[in-house]
């Protein structure tokens, strides 16, 4: 089981408790709006199995993401494989966050223990970070966390119909020797 721990977050194996947020944040149009549709609850729960598999079988995923003196749940970060048909390969880093969890800098501070855990520990030499053109709040996390953006990367996504979620906007970022770069 691998968990980090920030100065403020907790990044953790998933649990029961968890759900109930979980499928309240994915049922919110306002976290939803850079993502797609809304899911059920039934979706949330299947998504929260699978991020749990993936940290289970990999050592690395979606961790749940709980704020260390409260010890609330308010979404997730982490490392995820790019899925197959995208015009790129490599791992990713994510984060979502429950709206009452915007603007205190959780994003970005979960974001870079990510970058830290994916090169140091994962042995990662390049990360990624993948978000609609329209999502520059997203894209303002990207930029903190040391992320630079090629213009000549921008995309369409495949698996998205034709629409403002289509356009999509890639961030990367290189290991150094003796850490993140």
């Amino acid at each position: 089981m691998v968990e980090i721990n920030t100065a403020r977050l907790v990044l953790r194996n998933w649990r029961d408790a968890d759900l109930a947020p979980w499928a309240a944040m994915n049922a919110d149009p306002e976290v939803r709006e850079h993502l797609g549709p809304l899911l059920s609850p039934e979706q949330a729960a299947a998504s929260m199995r699978r991020f749990q598999a993936d940290l289970d079988r990999d050592s690395f995923g979606f961790w749940a993401l709980e704020v260390r003196e409260t010890a609330e749940f308010v979404g997730f970060a982490g490392l995820d494989v790019v899925d197959e048909g995208m015009p790129f390969t490599g791992v990713e880093a994510g984060w979502r966050l429950a709206r009452s969890a915007w603007g205190h800098g959780y994003a970005t501070e979960a974001a870079l223990a990510v970058l830290r855990y994916g090169f140091d520990k994962v042995g990662l030499t390049e990360i990624l970070a993948v978000t609609t053109r329209t999502n520059l709040r997203s894209q303002a996390v990207m930029r903190r966390i040391g992320m630079t953006t090629d213009p000549a990367d921008d995309f369409e996504d495949p698996g998205v119909a034709d629409g403002p979620l289509r356009r999509c906007v890639l961030y990367r970022t290189r290991s150094e020797p003796g850490g993140q770069g």
